[in-house]
């Protein structure tokens, strides 16, 4: 058992870091593309590694019970689609290292929904860490705001976390929908290749009726880094759902909630200043979000 936490630490910890190359790789792809290029990429790449592998392996019994496979689905449209979708605009508009550590309250979200759903309770550590995801949130947006040059009101600083914010609901949501389905005994495997499926399938007829046709970008340079971001994100998947797989949820949560630090490392390090500026401000204040996020989890 010692063995498989172990395990399960260390595939987290990877996963972290996995999913902050990504979120640095999207703002990179993005100075020369689009969010729309960029999701439809990284949903082709995330079906190539991952569709197949499940139907091949779990041939010919998937495990899918029709409310399982309803809840996949659902988790693919709101955690792997619309959270992706909002992320990606973030990402876009203020920045990796400002959008992950907002993205983080997502934790906030699913252990709203457990305390709705589930009737667990709220600890003194889960007020504890509420406040410090609000009072980080509160800082980054007006750090967000001031850095830009832009509106420091009330109302300019609602609009540059407006997608973050819904970025964390529709992720936060997720893993709810993951129980749903996981407890009816599908493997790993099959529900990611379900959400990813789904996904998929929603995005690309969204394209099709939006723009009548679906293309993929074909600029060679921006591509190399929309198939990049594809495969990070692909590898973080399976990372993340290896981890849970070995470890519990409440060791592998908060070790995934260092990824927003992971991100202003790789953002100091590598981006230009002119792309991402990481102010020592913003560092503190994404730290406060991460030690109010992993707290939040530590209590479930």
């Amino acid at each position: 058992m010692e063995l498989l936490q172990l395990a399960g630490l260390l595939f987290a910890a990877l996963a972290a870091v996995l999913w902050a190359v990504h979120n640095v790789i999207v703002r990179v792809a993005t100075r020369t593309g689009t969010v729309a290029d960029t999701l439809a990429v990284v949903l082709a790449v995330n079906v190539v590694c991952l569709v197949p592998f499940s139907a091949v392996a779990y041939y010919p019994d998937y495990g899918l019970t029709p409310v399982a496979a309803a809840a996949f689905a659902a988790a693919g449209l709101a955690g792997l689609l619309l959270g992706r979708l909002c992320m990606f605009e973030a990402i876009t508009a203020i920045g990796a290292s400002r959008t992950t550590p907002v993205v983080s309250a997502s934790t906030l979200v699913s252990t709203g929904l457990a305390v709705w759903f589930l009737g667990e309770t709220i600890t003194t550590r889960h007020l504890i860490g509420i406040l410090c995801i609000v009072s980080g949130i509160a800082v980054i947006s007006w750090l967000t705001a001031a850095d830009a040059g832009g509106d420091t009101s009330l109302r300019g600083i609602g609009l540059s976390l407006l997608f973050p914010l819904a970025a964390a609901a529709f992720i936060g949501i997720e893993p709810v929908l993951i129980r749903v389905g996981l407890t009816a005994g599908t493997p790993i495997p099959v529900g990611l290749s379900v959400m990813i499926a789904a996904a998929a399938v929603s995005y690309l007829g969204v394209r099709r009726v939006r723009d009548g046709a679906i293309s993929l970008p074909r600029h060679g340079k921006g591509r190399r880094w929309y198939v990049w971001a594809g495969l990070s994100s692909s590898a973080g998947l399976i990372a993340y759902f290896a981890a849970l797989e070995a470890a519990p949820v409440v060791i592998v949560i908060p070790i995934l909630q260092v990824s927003p630090l992971v991100v202003l490392v790789i953002s100091a390090a590598f981006l230009p200043r002119r792309v991402e500026r990481v102010t020592f401000r913003l560092v503190l204040a994404a730290a406060v979000v991460v030690v109010g996020a992993t707290l939040v989890s530590l209590s479930g």
